[in-house]
């Protein structure tokens, strides 16, 4: 049988090498007709307005249980934390002394390099989660309930998502992201050096890798293979990679790194449970626990990004998906956010690599994340680029966000497990949403009156709204967030000595109480035991 399988593969390959020869490349097909190649665009200097990710084209946006019609409430804006689409966020998002500041170029600068660091696009849940599970539930009670009403599709509804990989939506994203970017930051390759090609960088995950290609699809056009270098770098137990941290951060993968899901955990008791009896009452003899609710809103959120639409989403209100957003506020910030304490550890290695582009240095010491044969090579980690771009997870970015100190992010924490605060400063849905988006603008500024010498400065822009920088030192109050580049290294050089991988990642300590000791800087604090 196995000699009569690989006879019949090669007929069927043999077969298809013959019909490949009725459609020949268009290499050999030729005549392309005209293609001579405009101006690079350069819309962060040269447009009247900021352009901004307003849209989520073509998932169908639904209406929570008890929105009318004519509601105005945005389920995908304010809904579904790190499952979210990314969407331009209103300039004074994390400062009210942001509202004239934007994308665009601020006055009297000119730009000298942008380093962009992008999460991959909307995926199928990961293997084994909660909404795999509660399907299994359903298939396994099929004839032994009678939904109604609401929940009367769940007696025919089967389970259909894939799992890790890109939806189709997810690659519009990252596709649609590399256009955007093109079209914002274009002009600056014309500043590479002749023969120079980019290198970007990736994961070797298929949804990291597939983001990467779509989004160099959008950036460079097709074919995109000969218009730059693609790093894949290897993410698995036992490979240093900043863009996976996680991989050989130890307390990442034991107790120390696990607080989120047990606080996520208590919310989802205390927020669903009267939603938990409403869908029992629904569901003709299917037991609904809180737990299962909560996978039913993940399904509307994967089923959203997978399919365009779901019957999961109608089923609840809108202060149940204000819950259910806060639920990832809550694992995340226990896990990989401020919160946790190996958050900092786990993004320090990027905030080395990012201080050697800045600065033009290699890197001296590897003693965190960083790859020394990968980082070491000026092929595979060159420093002098006008553009770096960079593919990760969401958790990587949070931790890449805690330790580059953005601390107004962490303004209103700890986060409580009762009950949702009001005006936090973090919120998942706009610091990691699928394709979410960091970028470093590196500038020259002159005086406001043009006069002296120009300066360089940099400013962080996360989803299109400014970070600010004030809590480092020498980085004065600035309307669109500048600070000047020296300072700003400074104080990450300063940050890297502060931020211990060996201690916070690699060392033996446990934590009595995570959640109650009130970590608010991403490391082990002062009540961890160590042994």
């Amino acid at each position: 049988m196995a000699a009569l399988s690989l006879l019949a593969l090669a007929s069927l390959a043999l077969a298809q090498t013959s019909l490949d020869s009725f459609f020949p490349p268009a290499s050999l097909v030729g005549f392309p007709g005209p293609t001579p190649t405009g101006n690079e665009p350069y819309e962060v200097a040269t447009g009247p307005a900021a352009p901004a990710q307003t849209g989520y084209f073509p998932l169908v946006r639904f209406r929570p249980s008890d929105q009318p019609a004519n509601g105005t409430y945005d389920p995908f804006a304010v809904s579904f934390g790190n499952l979210s689409p990314a969407l331009s966020l209103p300039p004074t998002t994390f400062s009210p002394a942001f509202a004239n500041s934007s994308a665009l170029i601020p006055p009297q600068c000119s730009l000298s390099q942008v380093h962009l660091l992008h999460r991959h696009g909307a995926r199928y849940p990961t293997s084994g989660s909660a909404p795999a599970s509660f399907g299994v539930k359903v298939a396994n009670s099929t004839g032994t309930f009678n939904a109604t009403g609401p929940l009367a599709f769940l007696n025919t509804w089967q389970y259909g998502l894939g799992a890790e990989i890109l939806t189709p939506f997810g690659r519009e994203q990252l596709f649609d992201l590399g256009v955007s970017f093109r079209v914002k930051y274009g002009h600056l390759l014309d500043t590479f050096g002749n023969g120079t090609l980019p290198v970007f960088r990736t994961t070797s995950e298929d949804r990291m890798l597939k983001s990467a290609l779509n989004f160099a699809a959008g950036f460079f056009g097709i074919p995109y293979e000969d218009q730059y270098h693609q790093s894949i770098i290897i993410e698995a137990v036992g490979f240093n990679n900043t863009l996976a941290p996680y991989e050989t951060c130890t307390n990442g993968n034991n107790a120390n790194g696990a607080a989120g899901t047990t606080a996520a955990n208590a919310w989802v008791s205390v927020y669903l449970a009267a939603a938990a009896e409403r869908l029992t009452a629904l569901s003709g003899g299917l037991p609904i626990t809180a737990a299962d609710a909560y996978a039913m809103q993940q399904l509307c959120a994967y089923e959203i990004n997978s399919l365009g639409y779901s019957d999961f989403c109608p089923l609840f209100t809108q202060d149940e998906f204000r819950a259910f957003e806060y639920s990832f506020d809550l694992s995340f910030w226990y896990s990989n956010f401020f919160g946790a304490p190996i958050t900092a550890a786990q993004g320090i290695g990027y905030v080395q690599e990012l201080v050697a582009r800045l600065t033009q240095t290699p890197i001296a010491t590897h003693n965190s994340t960083t790859n020394s044969t990968l980082d070491n090579s000026a092929v595979t980690f060159p420093l002098t680029q006008p553009i770096y771009v960079d593919a990760s997870h969401d958790t990587v970015i949070s931790a890449i966000l805690v330790a580059l100190n953005f601390t107004s992010l962490a303004a209103t924490g700890p986060l409580p497990t009762t009950h949702i605060p009001p005006n936090r400063a973090f919120i998942v849905s706009q610091v990691a949403p699928f394709g979410t988006q960091l970028v470093g603008q590196v500038l020259n500024c002159t005086s406001p009156s043009g006069t002296g010498p120009a300066q360089s400065y940099i400013r962080w822009l996360l989803n299109d709204a400014s970070v600010p920088l004030t809590n480092v030192p020498g980085c004065a109050p600035d309307p669109y967030g500048r600070c000047p580049t020296d300072t700003w290294v400074s104080a990450m050089k300063t940050r890297i000595q502060q931020v211990s991988f060996a201690r916070d990642c690699l060392a033996n300590y446990t934590i009595p109480d995570i959640i109650g000791a009130n970590i608010t800087d991403g490391r082990p604090p002062a009540t961890a035991v160590f042994h």
